[in-house]
């Protein structure tokens, strides 16, 4: 599957972005969604994860309660709302689709080996 991301800006701290993920190529409903998000320096890391049915979510500790990830399969798009966001929440966000059968919790969404599909990747800078 061939990902796009976008929605990416500049807000202020306590400010709210929408990242939306348009997927291509395959039968979207088949993949696992995630979002990684990567800083200048930092290696990539988990943001968010979504079942193929949209019913299970995860979410790394740093974002929750402000971030919820959900998926529209007729629309074939994953989004990240972004909430109350953070100067720490500044960096380069990546949507990724993993096509595997099994993939129990936490564990494996977070893991981004697992994943064989990744978007171009979509600035946020969160200004203090």
């Amino acid at each position: 599957v061939q990902l796009q991301a976008s929605g990416g800006g500049v807000v202020q701290a306590g400010g709210s972005l929408r990242l939306s993920c348009a997927a291509s190529g395959d039968t979207f409903s088949r993949y696992r969604m995630g979002w990684f998000r990567q800083a200048p320096g930092k290696e990539r890391e988990f943001v968010a994860g979504i079942s193929r049915s949209g019913g299970m979510t995860y979410y790394t500790d740093s974002v929750k309660g402000r971030f919820t990830i959900s998926r529209d399969n007729a629309a074939n798009t994953v989004y990240l709302q972004m909430s109350t966001l953070k100067p720490e929440d500044t960096a380069v966000y990546y949507c990724a689709g993993m096509s595997l059968d099994y993939c129990p919790g936490y564990g494996c969404y977070a893991n981004r080996l697992k994943y064989g599909s990744w978007g171009q990747g979509t600035q946020v800078t969160v200004s203090s």
